[in-house]
């Protein structure tokens, strides 16, 4: 059976040689390939064909990587489940009765499967995380401004990552030193150094500037002299199956030389409502540009502009989108700005502070990566709130602008369950060295 991980199967070659020479990747379908549709899984987008490619599509190229296509996705990236896709569901290879998880499934599913050695996807909210905890891959979420989103057809600007999906640590972190770095077209992004190795007690270090980074070779495993917290409040929701195989990882961790503590993060508990308050108010933003007259499904032309951009939309954005464009204006309206917008601004705020703080003591946080082992398929699209608690592991790292990785720690009823690792800004060598002792 198809776990349909693909919208386009379409073979673009990178050069002749380079570190991925040898390595197929799949693309999310909200990433510009030039010439080669990108729809983000909408069908407003069918049978648009950027006219360039992304950065990360250039590196991957210049990287020597083949691209065997374009992965299927939550439609522009809401969702948890990949469910949300005008070209329908992606099945999870584990269990093809459950959901791979989202906005990402494609990319996980792909990788999973053996359908594609390597993956990018996008990470607003936990969305490269989620699918790799629930197929049981490894999926990184860089800090804010390590990789280039241009190409990137935006969701949320202030809170969205494109990021690596991978079989292992290693390799995961080997497709993050193609795509990371800065880019003159995205002003976000920035050049990162470190001044040491990526061993135990260098998490602090590796913020300022020294050697350059070498992703691929801090997986190493060794976490002796390493302090690992773990927030109480991102274990406390999560399903009884989940924590025990996340304390028997830790119990693991420990015999290696980890020492665990508990930390406080009282700030999480407002981070989903904050977190989904600032990504609809931006989506609604973003998405304003896709009206149907200069791309994207026409509502045609009938005497009336109005009428003519309202029917484009209708039929152009599924339920999801709808549901949270008009949430997003909503939130931006006047008279309602400083009641929810504003507030979340703050609430955002409050979660860097509390992660800064954390970090005063610790090397690295760990938490599950998702509270709940993968859902089955339908599940989760008659309670969209359920769908948005899902995430409350995961959005309080991209409210802070942090980089986390999800490791496969075991499995619990035949399922995959996926272990998430928080460094400080710019300590991706120490969550990738955390990341292969679980993995070892």
């Amino acid at each position: 059976m198809s776990l349909n991980a693909f919208i386009t199967e379409q073979r673009i070659e990178g050069d002749d040689d380079g570190a991925l020479a040898d390595a197929t990747v799949a693309v999310k379908d909200n990433i510009s390939t030039e010439g080669v549709e990108t729809t983000c899984g909408s069908k407003m987008l069918e049978g648009y064909e950027p006219p360039y490619d992304a950065t990360v599509v250039s590196r991957l190229k210049d990287a020597g990587a083949t691209i065997v296509g374009k992965a299927n996705m939550d439609e522009f990236g809401m969702g948890t489940t990949t469910e949300t896709s005008y070209f329908g569901a992606t099945k999870n290879p584990v269990d093809e009765s459950r959901v791979p998880g989202g906005s990402s499934g494609g990319s996980a599913a792909a990788v999973a499967a053996g359908e594609a050695d390597l993956a990018l996807g996008s990470d607003t909210g936990g969305s490269i995380r989620c699918p790799a905890a629930y197929c049981g891959v490894v999926g990184i979420k860089p800090t804010y401004g390590l990789v280039s989103r241009y190409g990137l057809v935006a969701y949320a600007n202030s809170l969205e990552q494109i990021g690596p999906i991978a079989e292992t640590v290693e390799d995961a972190a080997a497709l993050l030193d193609v795509v990371a770095g800065p880019d003159e077209h995205d002003g976000t992004t920035r050049e990162v150094r470190r001044t040491s190795d990526s061993r135990a007690g260098d998490a602090r270090e590796t913020r300022e500037e020294g050697a350059d980074s070498d992703y691929a070779g801090a997986a190493e495993g060794d976490v002796d002299g390493l302090t690992i917290g773990v927030p109480t409040e991102l274990v406390e929701g999560a399903e009884d199956a989940v924590v025990d195989v996340f304390e028997d990882a830790l119990d693991d961790l420990e015999a290696q030389g980890a020492e665990v503590v508990e930390v406080s993060l009282p700030s999480v508990e407002y981070a989903v409502a904050a977190y989904y308050v600032i990504a609809m108010s931006e989506a609604s933003s973003n998405l304003a540009r896709f009206d149907g007259v200069r791309y994207g499904h026409s509502g045609g032309y009938d005497g009336n502009w109005n009428e003519s951009f309202a029917k484009a939309r209708s039929e152009g954005f599924g339920d999801e989108v709808k549901r949270r464009i008009l949430l997003g204006t909503y939130a931006l309206s006047a008279g309602y700005h400083d009641k929810y917008y504003k507030q979340a601004q703050e609430a955002r705020s409050w979660v860097k502070q509390d992660f800064d703080e954390a970090f005063d003591d610790v090397d690295v946080l760990a938490s599950p990566t998702m509270p709940m082992l993968p859902p089955e398929l339908g599940e989760s699209l008659d309670d969209p709130l359920k769908m948005y608690l899902a995430d409350a592991n995961t959005t309080p790292v991209n409210l802070a602008n942090l980089p986390a990785i999800s490791v496969p720690a075991g499995t619990s009823e035949g399922l995959p369950v996926g272990l998430q690792l928080v460094g400080p800004k710019f300590g991706e060598e120490t969550i990738v060295n955390a990341a292969a002792a679980v993995e070892d």
